[in-house]
């Protein structure tokens, strides 16, 4: 079932830019709103990949896997933090 569209989205472009997007999305039988937010959406998925993948050279992916596996080193500052009582403010 397709989610209901109840957010909405506005934007100015060029005139140039416009008649590009209107002959993209009828050369693919799509609204333009509908075309617009395929491929608004596609980069979006680009960019959140991009945000939450690490890539690494072979020869570095060794040493940062064996890096990972180490046991972190206790940070004094951090452990007082952590065990601070917390106070919630609401406002």
């Amino acid at each position: 079932m397709t989610p209901t569209r109840t957010a909405r989205l506005e934007l100015r472009a060029d005139p140039e830019a416009a008649e590009r997007i209107r002959l993209a999305a009828s050369a693919t039988r799509k609204s333009v709103s509908a075309f617009v937010l395929d491929a608004a959406n596609e980069a979006a998925e680009r960019v959140m990949a991009d945000q939450s993948t690490v890539v690494l050279p072979p020869e570095v992916f060794d040493s940062f896997y064996s890096w990972l596996d180490t046991p972190a080193e206790e940070i004094p500052a951090l452990t007082r933090l952590a065990r601070r009582e917390r106070r919630i403010v609401q406002r």
